[in-house]
């Protein structure tokens, strides 16, 4: 993997840009936490071999982009108390700045329009893009995401313990088992993660970039961005909703919820899939959204 370093929106972006320059472009925009290696090698590669350039990178606050330690770290359990009542959230930036953060780095690359995908948050900030920037959308697809409506169902208990415990520091062999372990919770009940393979992806997401203080400022930014079904029903660009079944952090509920909301949207509900993209599901991903992308350009 070849990663690029550029300054957009005026933080450093870490990416990776790959496959034919003159292919229509898929932006990947990756979720809470996610550094751009989340999205599997051989979900890009699929992508790829269907005929498309691939964007990805690291959304500030991860991995190897902009770090804003400045900010300091919220308290996410007030933070979410005065949420609950009404008061508003102040974070140290929003999801529509991270969204900015996507179109500066295409701008950087030369690329005036995009097929637009993300997962999780960053289904969140895709969603943002196709709203804010619609003539620079050329699809949408939201997977594992969610509208922000508070009356949504919530995270299974042990999928929340296992977020709300992440350590913000200690040893490092303890803190890539609690990943290994929370990986494990939030993953796919019916593709689980080979063992081997989950702990060399952990393990090497550690030594490239463990920042879990930048996490908590982006949980920040997801819950002061609250409700966007408003947002979602200005949305033009044809948009496909994936969404897991058995999801334990984000339910079915709330994909369902991201499709009725977004006019014309399609809805893939995937049986035994759950918060992450399982090495079994590649082909179904990146056919689905391959498939999404070269349809909405021909309906255009």
């Amino acid at each position: 993997m070849t990663i690029a370093q550029t300054t957009a929106n005026g933080i450093n972006i870490a990416y990776e840009d790959k496959g034919p320059r003159d292919a229509p472009v898929i932006l990947l925009v990756m979720g809470l936490g996610g550094q751009l290696t989340l999205w599997p090698d051989e979900f890009v590669d699929a992508l790829n071999t269907h005929g498309f350039r691939t964007v990805r990178y690291d959304n500030r606050d991860v991995g190897l982009s902009t770090r804003f330690e400045a900010a300091g770290v919220p308290n996410l359990k007030w933070m979410f108390v005065k949420a609950a009542i009404g008061l508003p959230v102040r974070p140290a930036y929003t999801l529509a700045d991270m969204a900015a953060d996507g179109m500066a780095l295409l701008d950087h690359l030369g690329i005036d329009r995009a097929h637009i995908v993300g997962a999780s948050m960053g289904g969140m900030i895709s969603q943002h893009i196709a709203a804010r920037y619609p003539d620079r959308t050329l699809s949408l697809t939201s997977i594992m995401s969610s509208t922000g409506n508070r009356r949504l169902p919530r995270a299974r208990k042990e999928a929340m313990q296992v977020l709300a415990n992440r350590p913000m520091s200690g040893d490092p062999e303890d803190m890539i088992a609690y990943s290994v372990r929370a990986a494990r919770v939030i993953g796919s009940p019916g593709y689980p993660a080979a063992e081997e393979r989950l702990q060399r992806r952990v393990r090497a997401d550690f030594e490239r970039g463990w920042y879990p203080q930048g996490v908590a400022r982006q949980m920040a930014a997801i819950v002061a961005d609250g409700d966007r079904r408003a947002l979602l029903k200005s949305i033009t660009a044809p948009t496909l909703v994936v969404h897991g079944e058995d999801d334990p952090l984000v339910p079915l509920a709330a994909g369902r919820d991201t499709a009725d909301n977004i006019t014309g949207a399609q809805l893939l509900t995937i049986p035994g899939m759950g918060h992450d993209l399982p090495l079994a599901l590649v082909d179904t991903l990146a056919d689905a959204i391959a498939g999404h992308a070269k349809a909405g350009v021909v309906a255009a």
